[in-house]
């Protein structure tokens, strides 16, 4: 035994600098950053809340279609909108940082940053659901487990590294996975609601408007059904103190009206019917806001800047129905969309032409490829068509009209792609190579998006394709998406600053055979799984930008989505009753962190009562 203390210490010294990084010791923390910083640890609070913010009033807000249930974690049913704010997670995510999260349910981790097949969330002693029983791990795990076998495929899919939940004892829960390859795993499973065991073996898979039970901050309060749905603050939430939660969850109600169209919410909103509205169509923006509460200085508009992508909408192309197959058939379709003259015409020059699935942020790919995205392309190329290997390589640009409505460079280009693929002309109509006729339908719910469609169609018939739309209900829409059951239809695919394994569930060969999962164009390109893994492994922000841009040249050059259109920072409008900080998030309209002015609320609703 070495009885100097000096000497012991130098030794010991010695041992650990000649030992392998193996075996570097688990580390307990309260925040944890995947490749981002933690730069509000330690914080009072988050830069972008008022710790002193009133609490009151009501933030009502729009939503579309109907609801039929209250948990959206089930493969059946429609959940109403807002049930988030029901449940607390194990931890939550910074609005300034591109992955990082703080304490809720969970007040600190156990991990060993070298060997990242586990981790240990401790659960807060002080956490408590709603009828004041504890948060424990038993919960945690219980949760977990629906959601692995009873939840909806693309989560199964985003969690799919989960190889066991394990309860240590009470507040200690532990996260076992299948390899230490997915860095960003480790916080991924602190993102999901957590709810009680006891309500989950009751009633996790029946279609019902009563809540599973949660401890969050909110608890569910008046349901129209569907009509509206109303969640009022718990002044009791075990949480309201939580650095994190300090000036957030302001309003004592937020309330959500549902609406069958855009026109007619909008006609709500001038109403007062409800207050707080991200505008999304450009003409009201350019020219909607001239009704008497604005004139009468009643209504405010903003736009919010944000460095997050823009999300992707576009026209998807099924890639399960044969007509798509060929990569010339998607490209020209592509070219037969005049986004110049629905910009022009229809968006008051609003939109920007989305040249990127990370739109607007430093994760889209620009130019040609780097000398470091070449070694990751390399050794894949060989993999691509020929087509999709060219584009890849080249500066991307998509076509482009002269806005006069004609598009006649656009649709000539097409035919020629169409005629290259072995389409064909019989009295004036196109036939598919196998002597089909070459039918297209384009499925939608709701009106929005047919003044938008409804032109793009007409070009399809031009071309010579039997182009219909098809217009139905939700509840049929939601189902027909499940089950991909559609030729054409419009999706968002909204990404973060920092994506990484969920990708997969969007572009990953095995969510394309997977019901209800997000692959809804149907890709199966195995060299775009093996970029998806790259990016799941991202060991800093470097290879985090690196495969993302790799990944986007690939999208972009499968032709596998017609991009629409889109605005990098979101436009709003509401009621002169409701205030923010002066800086807001860099990453999001950070709703949660607004509040009330109670005297400027009387004025909007004595305005109202007029």
């Amino acid at each position: 035994m070495i009885k100097n203390a000096r000497l012991q210490t130098v030794l010991f010294a010695i041992v650990l600098s000649w030992m392998p990084v193996s075996f570097a010791a688990p580390m307990t923390t309260t925040a944890l950053g995947h490749n981002s910083p933690t730069e509000y640890m330690g914080a009072a609070y988050m830069p972008y809340a008022n710790p002193n913010a009133p609490k009151g009033g009501t933030l009502s807000l729009d939503a579309r279609g109907t609801f039929n249930s209250a948990n959206k974690w089930m493969t059946t049913g429609v959940a109403m909108i807002g049930t988030d704010y029901l449940y607390d997670t194990l931890m939550t995510g910074s609005l300034n940082e591109a992955f990082t999260m703080y304490p809720q349910l969970a007040s600190k981790v156990t991990y060993d940053p070298e060997d990242t097949s586990w981790i240990i969330y401790h659960i807060n002693p002080n956490a408590r659901f709603w009828d004041g029983s504890a948060v424990t791990s038993r919960d945690v795990k219980a949760t977990y487990d629906a959601l692995l076998s009873k939840g909806p495929m693309y989560i199964r899919s985003y969690l799919g590294d989960i190889q066991e939940v394990q309860v240590i004892n009470k507040q200690q829960v532990k996260f076992v996975f299948a390899s230490d390859d997915n860095k960003e795993i480790l916080l991924t499973v602190g993102q999901f609601p957590i709810f009680a065991k006891s309500s989950i073996e009751a009633d996790f898979e029946k279609i019902t408007l009563t809540p599973l039970m949660g401890s969050g901050p909110y608890k569910l309060g008046r349901v129209d059904a569907g009509r509206s749905v109303s969640y009022v603050r718990d002044p009791n939430y075990w949480g309201r103190d939580l650095m994190v939660n300090r000036g957030r969850y302001n309003f004592d109600m937020i309330k959500f009206v549902y609406y069958q169209s855009d026109e007619i919410a909008f006609e709500g909103f001038k109403s007062g019917q409800y207050r707080f509205r991200p505008e999304n169509k450009a003409s009201n923006w350019a020219t909607g806001y001239n009704f008497p509460a604005v004139k009468a200085g009643m209504i405010k508009k903003e736009t919010i800047s944000s460095q997050n992508p823009v999300p992707m909408q576009g026209l998807v192309m099924n890639m399960r129905q044969p007509i798509f197959q060929d990569i010339r058939v998607r490209q020209a379709l592509t070219a037969a969309y005049d986004f110049e003259w629905m910009n022009k015409t229809l968006f008051h020059g609003q939109y920007e032409r989305l040249q990127s699935f990370f739109h607007g942020s430093e994760l889209a790919a620009t130019g040609t490829p780097s000398v470091a995205e070449m070694k990751v392309l390399n050794p894949l190329l060989s993999k691509l068509e020929p087509t999709q290997r060219q584009a890849v390589l080249a500066e991307w640009q998509l076509p482009t009209s002269d806005g006069s409505g004609f598009n006649r460079q656009g649709l000539l280009a097409a035919r020629q792609l169409l005629l290259d693929a072995g389409f064909y002309y019989d009295d004036m109509k196109l036939y598919q190579p196998n002597g089909q006729l070459a039918k297209i339908e384009l499925l939608m719910t709701g009106e929005t998006m047919g003044r938008v469609l409804l032109p793009y169609i007409r070009h399809l018939k031009r071309l010579g394709f039997d182009a219909t739309l098809r217009q139905v209900d939700g509840p049929q829409y939601y189902e027909r998406m499940r089950n991909f059951d559609y030729d054409m239809v419009v999706d968002v695919f909204a990404q973060s600053l920092s994506p990484g394994a969920e990708q997969f569930s969007f572009w990953g060969s095995a969510a394309a055979d997977q019901t209800g999962n997000r692959n809804t164009v149907g890709i199966k390109n195995p060299v775009i799984d093996r970029v998806i893994e790259k990016l799941g492994g991202a060991k800093n922000r470097e290879e985090i930008v690196l495969y993302t841009h790799v990944l986007d040249r690939l999208l972009r050059a499968g032709h596998y989505v017609v991009p629409l259109y889109g605005k990098s920072g979101t436009n709003v409008a509401y009621w002169d009753q409701y205030r923010h900080t002066e800086k807001l998030p860099t990453n999001a309209v950070g709703i949660d962190y607004w509040w009330t002015d109670k005297a400027a609320e009387a004025r909007v609703n004595n305005y109202l009562k007029q």
